[in-house]
């Protein structure tokens, strides 16, 4: 059983910064790709940015390329987004997704919430002006 805890959300200021961290457990994740997605009230959890767990490679959404960062720390089994320069657009709920197998080039498919068996109760985060 895969078991995905996401934390670090909150309030944060226009154009600042925040990390946020998703813990996994449950299973060895060489062969993993981890994403994030963000869901607002009322809207579809739209992609935010994947990762291959064994070599770090990425992908990102449009709207974030240069402000965002994801990455990983296999010997913690811990996801992490750096967000900066923060827009109000950023505010929602970000979610950790996991699936095993799901290639981040040659298609879209891991920007699909579809392709994850596994996410997390997700964590707020709240843009002020």
């Amino acid at each position: 059983q895969v078991t995905l805890v996401e934390s670090g959300g909150g309030l944060v200021q226009l154009g600042g910064s925040r990390r946020l961290s998703c813990t996994a457990s449950g299973r060895n994740f060489f062969r993993y790709t981890m994403a994030w997605f963000r869901q607002d009230y009322g809207q579809e959890r739209r992609f935010v940015a994947a990762i291959l767990w064994n070599d770090g490679s990425s992908i990102y959404a449009d709207s974030v390329i240069g402000r965002f960062t994801i990455s990983r720390d296999s010997a913690k089994n811990t996801l992490f987004l750096q967000m900066d320069n923060i827009k109000t657009e950023d505010t929602g709920v970000y979610y950790c997704h996991a699936g095993s197998d799901i290639p981040i080039s040659g298609s879209d498919i891991a920007r699909n919430r579809g392709a994850y068996a596994y996410w997390g109760q997700g964590t707020q985060v709240t843009v002020s002006s």
